[in-house]
C-alpha cells in the first residue's frame, strides 16, 4: 500500500500512459532510476532471491 497525494497519483497516471507503462511499472521504473544515480542500486545478484541456500 502506497498512500501519495491524489494530484500527485493524476500526474503520476498521466506520466505512465505516455510512456506506456502501468502506474506500478512507472514507480519501479522511477526507483530503480533514483537508485541508480544515487550509487545505491543493489547488485543484481542480490536482488535474487536464492533458492538453494547451502
Amino acid at each position: 500500500m502506497l498512500r501519495v497525494n491524489p494530484e500527485i497519483y493524476e500526474a503520476l497516471e498521466k506520466w505512465a500512459a505516455d510512456e506506456f507503462r502501468s502506474v506500478n511499472g512507472q514507480l519501479e521504473w522511477a526507483i530503480e532510476k533514483a537508485l541508480k544515480e544515487a550509487g545505491r542500486m543493489p547488485k543484481k545478484n542480490s536482488l535474487v532471491k536464492d533458492e538453494n541456500p547451502e
